[in-house]
This record gives structure tokens, sequence and C-alpha cells, in this order.
């Protein structure tokens, strides 16, 4: 039988995850098997954390949102029902952005529905 040698491919995927580790504090980035468990729960958090941020930042613009309509004496619900009705094709980071920079905007749209409804 012929005797293998793995020691490119060995040094290669070694390399690979501390290339991964680096900047990780102490032996996580110098030992290779302490920096593959590293590396590993690290890329676990980040795939869950991605879908957590998109979560995070959604009710975040729903926050905003929901204090400007407040500000105009209307609450979100009715604020985003209104501006289906009226077919104001803008998602919600967007509407939060014209909340936080461009606040009259806001109080026009809201006047808008308030004069289609009558």
């Amino acid at each position: 039988m012929i005797r293998t040698k793995r020691g490119v491919s060995t040094k290669r995927k070694h390399k690979k995850i501390l290339t991964l580790a680096s900047g990780y504090f102490g032996s996580r980035s110098k030992l290779f098997r302490i920096a593959k468990e590293t590396v590993q729960r690290a890329l676990c958090y980040s795939y869950r954390d991605r879908k957590t941020r998109k979560r995070f930042f959604r009710r975040l613009w729903i926050v905003r949102i929901n204090a400007a309509s407040k500000h105009y004496h209307t609450n979100y619900s009715s604020f985003i029902c209104d501006i289906k009705k009226n077919n104001i094709l803008l998602n919600r980071k967007i509407l939060s952005f014209l909340a936080v920079f461009h606040a009259n905007i806001i109080d026009i749209m809201i006047h808008i529905s308030r004069t289609n409804e009558t």
C-alpha cells in the first residue's frame, strides 16, 4: 500500500481556520484546536444574527414611524392602512427615513390620506 502524505492539505486547512481567527484574543488566534472551536461558534452566531438584524431594524423602523404618526394624532396601524389604501408604495425603511429627516412629508401623507377618506 502506498503511503499518503497529508501535510500540505492539513497545513492549508489549518491556515484557513487560523486566518479566520486572526484578531481573536490570545490562544484563540494561535492554536488550531481552540481557534477551530471559536471560529465555528462565531460562524454560527454570524448566521443567526444576520436574521436577527433584519428583525431588529424592522422593529426600529416601526417605532420611528409610530412616533412620527403619533405626532400628527394618528397611530401606526391606521397610518399604514391609509398608505396602502392610497397606493403609496413606500416600505417601512423609507417611511422611517422620511419620519426622521423629512417630517413634513409624513404630515403631507397623513393629510392626503385623511382627505381621501371623506
